[in-house]
């Protein structure tokens, strides 16, 4: 394994992207467009390791260009560098400084680097989100739907949302085609399809957010996917254990499988109501068995083998 000599932090934005590469030794500014990003990648090697917030949409393109010229990066949460900042003594906060900040990070806490996805894994990515997005925007048309006072306005309403359910049915019909069509891609959905709870839509977003399963230990899988509990103690103080951060998209797709596992008589119903029995909040035990569903993903994903026919590790 090559040892990177130099790092590289980017703060992401819509619009443009800082840069602070550590060979230079002064902050760069240039726009978040693919030409831009492909000629500063191009500058550099495979001693880079390149480190950036995770920031959903506004990475993707240079997340591509990183990952087709082979070179190593690693997204973070962004909580993990806010307090890296104020534990270096910097509360100063602008583009270029975080940028240089981001590079210190990955110096001092050396963190794992990412898979860079395929093009037809970034394609299901961005199907994704705009799946969620029109969602979000029917569920909220339904909702002002519910509060017209007049049946004129509800009925105006009541046509944005048959839009609305049309370019939802047409993406996921989109999203099934490419899940289909593409090889590696159904291979995977074939064997997370096969594990109690996991429906169409959690399958998408594990294929589409979780690069990673199957490469990775089951801790480090947990923290990226913010299912990781993390202690709360000082002195004699001992706090309760919380999760934070992660990727929303794969833990919110993950506790739904969860509600869904719970319902059938299988080992993850058995284990919930054993937490309930201990006294657990129904939350706190749908979070546990969210976590299992995920280390039992990615031993599977590890082996090539389906549900029952693998043994988490």
């Amino acid at each position: 394994m090559i040892i990177p000599l130099r790092y590289v932090g980017i703060d992401v934005s819509k619009q443009h992207l800082d840069i602070f590469d550590e060979g230079l030794g002064v902050p760069e500014r240039i726009a978040n467009a693919p030409q831009a990003i492909t000629q500063i990648v191009a500058r550099w090697r495979c001693d880079v390791l390149v480190v950036f917030e995770a920031t959903g949409v506004y990475d993707l393109e240079l997340r591509e260009a990183l990952g087709q010229a082979g070179i190593r990066f690693a997204r973070i949460n962004p909580a993990r560098a806010r307090d890296f900042a104020r534990a270096s003594g910097q509360l100063a906060k602008t583009d270029p400084i975080d940028a240089r900040m981001l590079a210190a990070f990955a110096r001092a806490l050396k963190p794992v680097t990412e898979q860079a996805a395929n093009p037809a894994r970034n394609a299901l990515a961005r199907l994704a989100k705009r799946r969620d997005q029109l969602v979000l925007m029917r569920a909220q048309e339904k909702n002002r739907r519910s509060e017209a006072d007049d049946r004129a306005m509800a009925d105006r309403i009541g046509r944005l949302i048959e839009v609305l359910d049309g370019e939802i049915a047409e993406i996921e019909a989109d999203i099934s085609t490419l899940i289909k069509t593409e090889s590696e891609i159904s291979g995977d959905a074939q064997l997370i399809r096969s594990l109690p709870g996991v429906g169409p839509v959690t399958c998408m977003q594990l294929i589409a957010q979780m690069p990673e399963l199957g490469k990775v230990g089951p801790k480090q899988v947990a923290a990226l996917a913010g299912l990781a509990p993390f202690n709360v103690d000082s002195g004699a103080y001992r706090g309760k254990r919380k999760i934070a951060g992660g990727r929303k998209r794969v833990r919110d797709a993950l506790y739904m499988a969860a509600l869904n596992a719970v319902r059938r008589a299988d080992p993850f119903k058995v284990f919930y109501v054993r937490l309930r029995q201990a006294g657990k909040p129904a939350k706190l035990a749908l979070i546990a068995v969210a976590r299992k569903l995920l280390t039992v993903l990615n031993a599977m994903m590890r082996d090539r083998k389906p549900y029952l026919n693998v043994k988490p590790t």
